[in-house]
């Protein structure tokens, strides 16, 4: 099957966060300017997922939401087809994102005061639920290795004092796009037993998958289901962020009561809407569009690193997965401040790397999921801001 990518859909003025807050927060007018931060995609979603909710919309009785199985199945099939990953059903709970998913792990998992440690830099959310917790923001900055990221256990061994409790992992890795090996991540299980930490592994970019890179579930690892918290989501893959849903799997008996009972306190129960469509995305006719989009993303990817890898000082991460692009300009020996001025006033809106984390101090995020016309003038727009350096 064909799909179009290619539309270019205005989304400003639709409460869209992506579009109508680029103003007030980069300075870009959404008139002119090329959204290219917040991590949602400017494609309709799937075919299914549309019908899904058009079915549910027609009836126009919008009712708490029962009977699970199918919506389970639905997950259990794409966890066992995509990645090879047997999901007990009643492992899977589901949350408002993976946002509040986390923010659960932290109340069901650890104390105020205690550390959680994050491999930076990292996906910027973590550290604002982490400080907002009350618990303790240990960075663990990984290795930059010819333009790669790469483990640097030794140093976080030294680096620990005992009061860590949860070690959160990023995988597929959001901002570097680091597709980890199944070394790396066994590497990070016999971290993570030497310090008797809880892994929680967040895969909610595990679909976005590059050719020549394959993903490893962290849950596929022998070992470590004791001490595992898995966070997947249809959200990112299917450009649905708005229904706010996503899933916490446990299969530790132990962990699941923990969660489970924090659930329980707070109330939270799940969201309809994003049920019904994540069935629906969860689907044969959903992994046909999902392996459209990804061809598609990677052609967007190639069109930005050639481009910015142009730009002398200018370096664009080669990424294994995701569609963030991570773009280094230390090289052009230009303070955070003036390169993202130009970026800026070039009219394109992107996340800065210093809110992910240490290490990302000279990096922006370019998110190419987006129509590839948009993705030319962005290229182009960044070529002429920095054309002082031709």
């Amino acid at each position: 099957m064909s799909f179009d990518f290619d539309t270019v859909h205005n989304r400003v003025g639709t409460h869209s966060a992506k579009w109508d807050k680029m103003e007030a927060l980069y300075g870009v007018s959404p008139d002119t300017g090329i959204s290219m931060w917040v991590a949602d995609m400017d494609f309709p979603a799937a075919p299914p997922v549309q019908r899904a909710l058009k079915g549910m919309m027609d009836p126009g009785i919008y009712g708490y939401y029962g009977d699970d199985a199918g919506y389970l199945a639905a997950i259990c099939w794409w966890m066992d087809q995509r990645h090879g990953w047997t999901v007990n059903p009643e492992a899977i709970f589901t949350t408002h994102g993976l946002v509040n998913g986390y923010a659960l792990c932290l109340d069901a998992f650890s104390k105020p005061g205690e550390g959680v440690i994050l491999m930076t830099p990292v996906y910027h959310a973590f550290h604002r639920v982490i400080r907002s917790a009350g618990r303790e923001l240990v960075e663990c900055p990984l290795a930059l290795v010819d333009g790669r990221y790469e483990l640097d256990i030794a140093a976080w061994d030294a680096q620990m004092t005992g009061n860590e409790r949860i070690l959160t992992l990023c995988s597929p890795h959001n901002p570097g796009g680091r597709v980890w090996s199944r070394d790396e991540l066994n590497a990070l299980a016999d971290f993570a037993k030497r310090h008797d930490l809880i892994v929680i592994s967040d895969e909610v970019h595990h679909d976005l998958v590059f050719p020549g890179a394959a993903h490893i579930p962290m849950a596929t690892l022998e070992g470590i289901e004791d001490r595992l918290v898995m966070m997947t989501a249809t959200t990112k893959t299917f450009n649905i962020a708005g229904t706010h849903s996503g899933n916490v799997i446990i299969h530790d008996d132990t962990l699941r009561a923990a969660f489970s009972g924090r659930m329980m306190a707070l109330g939270i129960s799940p969201n309809s809407f994003g049920m019904v469509m994540a069935e629906a995305a969860y689907s044969p006719e959903g992994a046909e569009w999902v392996d459209g989009l990804v061809d598609y993303l990677d052609g967007n990817r190639r069109l930005l690193d050639q481009g910015l890898n142009a730009i002398p000082g200018v370096s664009s991460m080669a990424l294994e997965a995701t569609y963030l692009g991570w773009v280094d300009f230390a090289g052009t020996g230009m303070a955070a401040k003036e390169f993202t001025k130009r970026v800026e006033g070039a009219g394109i809106a992107v996340n800065h790397g210093g809110t992910f984390g240490k290490g990302g101090e000279s990096f922006l995020r370019f998110n190419f999921a987006t129509p590839r016309s948009l993705v030319v003038e962005a290229v182009e727009r960044v070529q002429a801001a920095f054309s002082d350096l031709q």
